[in-house]
């Protein structure tokens, strides 16, 4: 069982798949929701307060290099990109904006996403990182409310 905690954990640091299939992954191995619930949010969480700090400049650094510049351009334009949207539909509740925006479980609005926007927004530190916490805490809740009935309506239909 241990081992299971430590792959969510794991998993739940992983961009673009963070505990959105870390989750699942919990379920599916009929591991306790809601200690696996916490694993994952803490696994989700553990990256963000280096990807707020540092991530901007070693993209902006990284972007003009041969090798790993187009992917670098690629992850910086995905973050302006996301903080330009939340920008214009939040206005002046940036913090509820990111909130929802990492909260709700779709591809591509995590806490690496949502994260790097607040960054390269120049949101402060401390609402960046409690914006991104309870997101990431509301989509905990969203996938293991999702997972546990997808799995039980599976073995229902077996």
């Amino acid at each position: 069982m241990l081992k299971h905690y430590l792959i969510i954990f794991l998993i739940s640091m992983v961009p673009l798949i963070e505990l959105r299939g870390a989750i699942p992954y919990a379920v599916g191995f009929k591991l306790p929701l809601l200690p696996s619930c916490i694993i994952c949010i803490l696994g989700n969480m553990l990256p963000v307060p280096i990807i707020f700090l540092f991530a901007r400049k070693v993209l902006e650094w990284g972007a003009d290099k041969p090798v790993i510049g187009k992917f670098f351009t690629f992850c910086l334009e995905k973050g302006h990109k996301g903080g330009k949207k939340l920008q214009q539909k939040a206005g002046r509740g940036l913090f509820v904006a990111l909130l929802l925006f990492v909260g709700i479980p779709v591809p591509g609005t995590g806490a690496w996403t949502g994260t790097l926007a607040a960054s390269l927004l120049d949101m402060d530190f401390k609402s960046s990182v409690i914006a991104v916490l309870l997101g990431v805490v509301l989509a905990g809740v969203i996938m293991g409310l999702a997972s546990a009935g997808l799995f039980a309506a599976i073995e229902l239909a077996v």
